[in-house]
């Protein structure tokens, strides 16, 4: 009777403390979520989207191992901001792994495929590498410019939202609902920050450090100089947005006088690559004395490289017009 009283109350023991360990673990997990939903919203290069806007797919334990290692790496914070502005769902080993890929596949195709030859396809391999990055910074531009061409009609909304009586945060939030892509995300974004008690201060800033703009960024001055001395709102928007509407208009018009220098850099840049990859697939014995003469051939090789990117660089120097 006493060796059963004993294993039925082991037995339940062991029970009580299994239900504990599995309610601590539940709790755990829970807040482990509830932590990483809030990172999306309190984090400055966050996701930018909503939760209910996109499948959110759980990472692989590959990608979260490299995702470890590469957390504290100078260069995965700059990709980090880099995928955050180009609004990219990508993890930093994600697109780790891209350069990897590319620069395989260039490699491949490089090699078997175009030129026949291992060093040439490693020249494209280490090429091909890089086309991750200019497809982000390609992203990147586009979205900053698309909300900098969209600013003066979000100025024409907010102004028109505060004079209807609505606070400031009102206003974003009619602007987050009723303004194209990009800037209804990244109001939206603002508004999110601020119900979940980050200064307004905070959150403007962390828009303006996603989306880089001077323009914005005049505009985030004068909402924060209000917010401290008061004054009325709707006109000092009103009078920036003027302004940038004229800024616009002449960015617009340098942009068409100097597309004459811009497409002359282009062509000039690549005319002697183009013509060069052209010679190797049609006769790759004219060519191939250059690729395969290590002492002579590859010198060349560089300093031609070297000189048309030097070309291109002042080139797009001198068309580079500061406002």
């Amino acid at each position: 009777m006493g060796m059963e009283f004993l294993i039925a109350g082991g037995a339940g023991v062991l029970a009580v403390l299994i239900l504990i360990i599995g309610i601590v673990s539940i709790r755990k997990e829970r807040q482990a979520e509830i932590e990483d939903r809030l990172e999306r919203y309190t984090s400055e290069y966050g996701s930018l989207l909503l939760e209910e806007d996109v499948d959110i797919q759980e990472p692989s334990a590959l990608t979260r191992q490299l995702d470890k290692a590469l957390a504290n790496r100078g260069f995965a914070q700059k990709w980090r901001v880099q995928l955050a502005r180009a609004d990219l769902k990508l993890t930093v080993a994600e697109y780790f792994s891209l350069h990897i890929i590319a620069g395989f596949g260039a490699f491949l195709v490089g090699w078997f495929i175009i030129f026949g030859n291992p060093i040439a396809g490693a020249i494209a391999g280490v090429a091909g590498m890089f086309f991750p990055r200019f497809y982000v910074a390609r992203k990147q531009g586009q979205r900053l410019r698309g909300f900098e061409n969209q600013l003066p009609d979000t100025l024409s909304l907010w102004v028109n939202a505060l004079r209807s009586g609505f606070s400031v945060l009102q206003a974003m939030e009619s602007i987050g609902k009723e303004s194209p892509e990009p800037t209804a995300t990244e109001f939206k974004r603002v508004v999110q920050e601020v119900q979940l008690g980050i200064p307004m201060e905070d959150a403007l800033a962390h828009l303006i450090s996603r989306l880089p703009s001077e323009d914005m960024d005049l505009v985030v001055t004068a909402v924060n100089i209000q917010r401290e001395v008061g004054g009325n709102l709707a006109e000092i928007l009103d009078s920036i947005g003027h302004t940038i509407r004229e800024r616009i208009k002449l960015k617009g018009e340098v942009r068409v006088l100097t597309s004459q220098g811009r497409i002359t850099g282009w062509v000039i840049s690549m005319m002697p690559i183009l013509l060069t990859l052209l010679l190797m697939v049609i006769s790759p014995d004219y060519m191939g004395g250059m690729v395969e003469n290590r002492m002579c051939g590859w010198p060349m090789l560089g300093c031609g490289l070297g000189l048309i990117g030097t070309g291109a660089a002042v080139i797009q120097k001198i068309v580079n017009i500061d406002y």
